[in-house]
């Protein structure tokens, strides 16, 4: 049985779908194997083995200051020693609302969760509650968590028939889902027009970093936040990747 860095590659892909646990980690189309590591300091990583690397990922993001940062540690032992879960409201989360509205001008209130899927499942919900409105639109290649209306492929056909980009999702989920290319103003201009009266959100990430890294053309975030105020749609903007991680 052929074994790497330490552990069973038999019993890997016998717990977790290609040894891992999440789709972007797995080695399959790039036909390596997964590197299992050990720990973690600052910027340097080691494997099971022994190996050490230089990371330059910081954990898809979060990691902004490095890992296992000292101080940080000292105040999360501090912080465990009260209790990991309360499961009612506790005073760190409303210093941590009063941190995030202070920093972020347009952010009058908040509401945690635990993940980027879940925080766009709920605000697709409140847009077409709020607007009374089906219909959203995505840019092509802006990745915005596991829900079936979000899965939808990226091309021209798909614009106009709403495809969905995963098996298990069914056409219904994402038939109300509309997608343009990114930076293309007369795409989103089009889908507007022919979908008069019917569009709740545009939905985006500002920075597209789920298909590459890729910055918006002068004048195109400006666009959209004008088109939608004109056929009262929201903008939304999708900042797991951005917000406090290129800049406070």
């Amino acid at each position: 049985m052929k074994t790497f860095f330490g552990c069973d590659c038999f019993c890997c892909q016998e717990l977790m779908p290609v040894g891992v646990n999440s789709p972007v980690r797995a080695f399959e189309s790039v036909r390596g194997q997964p590197i299992i590591f050990d720990s973690i300091k600052g910027s340097h990583m080691r494997d099971i083995d022994g190996n050490d690397y230089i990371d330059y990922v910081g954990s898809w993001g979060p990691a902004i200051i490095g890992h296992a940062d000292d101080e940080v540690l000292a105040a999360l032992a501090a912080t465990m020693k009260k209790g990991t879960s309360f499961g009612a409201p506790c005073l760190l989360e409303n210093q941590l609302a009063e941190m995030v509205i202070a920093a972020v001008p347009s952010i009058e209130m908040v509401r945690f969760v635990n993940s980027g899927t879940e925080a766009c499942m709920g605000v697709l919900r409140l847009a077409r509650a709020y607007t009374n409105k089906q219909k959203i639109i995505k840019c092509e290649g802006c990745y915005h968590g596991h829900a079936d209306a979000f899965l939808v492929k990226a091309g021209s056909g798909v614009a106009t028939l709403g495809l969905p980009d995963s098996p298990g999702v069914p056409k219904a989920a994402t038939s109300d889902t509309l997608t343009s290319p990114y930076n293309d103003i007369e795409t989103v201009k089009e889908l507007f027009n022919t979908n008069k009266g019917e569009i709740a959100a545009v939905i985006l990430e500002p920075v597209v970093g789920n298909s590459g890294f890729v910055t918006p053309k002068p004048g195109f975030l400006n666009f959209l936040r004008e088109i939608t105020k004109q056929n009262d749609s929201l903008l939304i903007f999708n900042e797991v990747m951005t917000r406090f991680r290129l800049a406070y």
